[in-house]
């Protein structure tokens, strides 16, 4: 009996798998090459050149550090603050309220003033940096 004493190194290698491999891939990207022309046409308004013409005030609100409320730099009161903003919103609709909280400020505080805006049903947005006050 002939035991074979080294293993015989191949001659040629098999390229027939990674033929079928570049072949999918081939085909894959045609795929999607000829997929993505297709499209639906859409007209894009034209953007306006004149400046927008109507402007409404913004009041800003601060929640300071102990606690306590300005409107627009001026001390008030929650009960204060509540009336403020009804004459605000009845003196224009579309008027803003900026809200900026004191990092130390107690965070009830802010969500108080965030449900008194609510409650006057006036535009408000939360500030995360310093306004200019």
């Amino acid at each position: 009996m002939q035991v074979q004493e080294e293993a015989k190194p191949y001659d040629t290698i098999n390229v027939t798998p990674m033929l079928d491999l570049a072949y999918v891939l081939l085909v894959v990207f045609i795929l999607m090459t000829t997929a993505s022309v297709q499209g639906m046409s859409i007209s894009l308004p034209k953007p306006s050149a004149a400046p927008p013409t109507e402007r409404h005030p913004v009041h800003v609100l601060r929640v300071d550090a102990d606690g306590s409320a300005r409107l627009d730099g001026t001390p008030k009161t929650d009960e204060q603050v509540l009336v403020e903003l009804k004459g605000i919103r009845s003196q224009d609709p579309k008027s803003t309220v900026v809200l900026q909280g004191d990092g130390k400020a107690r965070f009830d505080r802010v969500v108080a003033m965030i449900d008194l805006c609510n409650e006057a049903e006036v535009g408000m947005s939360l500030a995360t940096g310093r306004i200019g006050f």
